[in-house]
């Protein structure tokens, strides 16, 4: 009789056991079947897919999503997807927004045709030319070059640029090093060797240049080091550019910016492209740009700023004029 109930409690430890296995074994076919069903729906139907992989800040992501369906119309399924999604996708592209999705992304499926957006051309310029036509993206920002002839737009009588770089990113400065002497304009680039050079290197830029022109290098231009830079140039009254619209309002006079419509409207095109021919165009900027003022800094430094669309067609003017009669 003894012997009977061990046996019996022996058997209910078995089907326990196996009870809780059975368990597990649904849960993860329930999440495997979550994670495929949005992968089922898009293939149900005859219009094309493309994912999306978010940032994490909720208003930036659903405005650019937004503005991708509207740009993307009818004919696509705009779809958001996980990082663990993204690892199961094969041919249907995925639009990443900023840098950070974009490593995820990468690093999940190495195979995924990506356009990347909200992402500087310095951080994506080297995978697009590793998988060229597979990976491509609309830059964050604009050019230099027109960053530049905005501080000409501001200052007509500026003929000099100060530059400042780290030995690390001193390249982002290159192309406009060759290009400013078809607008009239030179540079001088000026090497911080370390951190505590940063302010005194400064200096000497700003006795040299007409204004300080920044590029989005966080090694130089970042939250702890701005305020000391916008206040040294301020103190030898000198002005700022760049790099971004969140440096105006910090106390930048200006800055170019793409704005997200124009973005969005590329990036559809671009899969459009890539759908008709399954290759990406090259990585660019936007066309299209707005420029960022700050009145009060110009008011504080006694300069006249005209409202930003004249800035922008003053620019444009110039790019194709290159330098000549736009400068008379």
């Amino acid at each position: 009789m003894k012997e009977n109930v061990y046996f019996l409690k022996g058997q209910a430890a078995i089907t326990v056991k196996s009870l809780i296995c059975e368990a597990h074994l649904l849960v993860f076919l329930a999440l495997i079947t979550l994670t495929g069903t949005t992968f089922a729906q898009a293939q149900s139907n005859d219009r094309s897919t493309v994912y999306l992989a978010v940032s994490g800040n909720t208003a930036l992501d659903r405005h650019i999503q937004t503005l991708l369906e509207k740009s993307l119309g009818s004919e696509r399924d705009l779809i958001v997807i996980s990082d663990a999604q993204a690892a199961l996708t094969k041919i249907d592209p995925i639009v990443t927004i900023g840098p950070g999705a974009f490593s995820r992304v990468r690093q999940a499926n190495r195979n995924a045709p990506i356009l990347a957006l909200m992402v500087e051309k310095d951080f994506l310029e080297g995978f697009a030319r590793r998988s060229q036509g597979m990976i491509s993206g609309i830059y964050h920002g604009v050019p230099l070059i027109r960053q530049a002839l905005i501080g000409k737009a501001i200052l007509p009588q500026a003929t000099r640029i100060a530059l400042i770089a780290t030995t690390s990113t001193a390249e982002l400065y290159d192309t406009l090093i060759g290009q400013l002497p078809e607008y009239n304009l030179e540079a001088r680039l000026f090497v911080v060797n370390d951190d505590k050079q940063l302010i005194p290197t400064l200096i000497r830029a700003l006795s040299y240049g007409d204004f300080l022109l920044a590029a989005p290098d966080n090694a130089i231009y970042n939250p702890r080091t701005i305020k000391h830079i916008l206040l040294t140039a301020y103190r030898r009254n000198r002005i700022v550019i760049g790099p971004s619209q969140t440096y105006v309002k910090a106390g930048s006079i200006a800055s170019g910016y793409a704005p997200f419509p124009a973005m969005a409207e590329i990036a559809a095109n671009y899969l459009q492209v890539f759908f008709e021919t399954g290759h990406f165009p090259e990585a660019d900027y936007t066309s299209v740009f707005r420029v960022e003022i700050n009145q009060q800094v110009a008011r504080s430094l006694n300069i006249p700023l005209a409202p930003p669309e004249k800035i922008i067609q003053t620019v444009v003017q110039r790019l194709k004029n290159r330098g000549g009669q736009a400068d008379e």
